[in-house]
């Protein structure tokens, strides 16, 4: 008869914490790495709260424009600051906006409001094109796949199509280990845009458990809906907005998958169950317990 304990359900449940937060104002843009971040309904405070489109009101991202990562906003009191190389920084009034707009963003067209004739000469000269800048609506409901959800009406900004992006360390580590069998340098995290990064449990952990429960000042839930099938943005250096493939061509390998007909993915989009106005931290303990389908 075997010595060892019985296993209990404790010993079987996911378990991390929060390593690292970020939000990205401005969609598509650099993001700001914070040591804490209120949570809403539709993400991290002021999680692509602003969007840069083209003068038919559409969105545009790294996709066309890899340069727009070069764009790195600062968040200070009630104003968020854009810098650039070559360019004087751009004030922006939190609370401040110029006029109303009608924009597109994938499949969804919304109301939103325009941020006016100098952020739009600030986007336009340098990157090249003749763009505006624009601050989501709150009174707009744009809501995220209910086929996805559950059913669960969960509330978007700007995202693209969730109110959150949750990755880990060791996925990444992973990821890091393999590109270095082929020769190719480390990448960082940044290239995946999370709003939440774990640390602890095995790579890809984030794609089998359940609920996330966060220690936080509340009770915080948030679900994991949906892998998050990855563009070329992935392959963007965000020090120097050069593109290469190495990044893809090695996910290519291992991580296809069925659930997204066969697409690559990696981490994974989630929404809000419980926990509006909770103050995330890195350092809080997440726990969850694996869901089998």
């Amino acid at each position: 008869m075997s010595s060892e304990p019985a296993m209990t359900a404790a010993d079987t449940a996911f378990a991390a914490r929060i390593a690292r937060l970020f939000v990205y104002p401005v969609k598509s843009c650099a993001g700001i790495e914070l040591a804490e971040a209120v949570l809403t309904p539709t993400g991290l405070d002021l999680d692509r709260a602003w969007m840069v489109v083209d003068e038919q009101g559409v969105f545009v991202s790294q996709r066309e424009l890899p340069r727009m990562v070069l764009v790195r906003p600062q968040i200070k009191h009630h104003e968020v600051v854009l810098r650039a190389p070559g360019m004087l920084a751009l004030h922006l009034a939190i609370d401040g906006v110029e006029g109303p707009a009608r924009v597109r963003v994938w499949d969804d067209e919304v109301d939103a409001w325009d941020m006016g004739a100098l952020a739009a000469q600030w986007f336009s000269d340098f990157l090249g094109r003749r763009l505006r800048l624009v601050r989501f609506d709150p009174e707009q409901q744009r809501l995220s796949s209910l086929k996805w959800t559950g059913g669960v009406q969960a509330p978007n900004q700007f995202a693209d199509a969730f109110p959150l992006l949750v990755a880990s360390e060791a996925s990444l580590a992973g990821l890091n280990q393999r590109l270095a069998k082929a020769g190719h340098a480390p990448v960082g995290i940044e290239r995946f845009r999370p709003n939440i990064v774990l640390a602890g449990g095995e790579a890809h952990d984030e794609d089998r458990v359940d609920v996330l429960h966060i220690e936080a000042d509340r009770p915080v839930a948030i679900k994991p809906v949906k892998p998050c099938a990855r563009c070329p943005i992935p392959n963007i250096d965000p020090q120097t907005a050069d593109s290469a493939p190495a990044v893809l061509d090695t996910l290519q390998g291992y991580r296809q998958d069925p659930r997204v007909g066969g697409a690559v993915t990696f981490a994974m989009n989630a929404i809000v169950l419980e926990g509006e106005d909770a103050l995330l931290r890195v350092g809080q303990a997440v726990r969850g317990d694996w869901k089998f389908d």
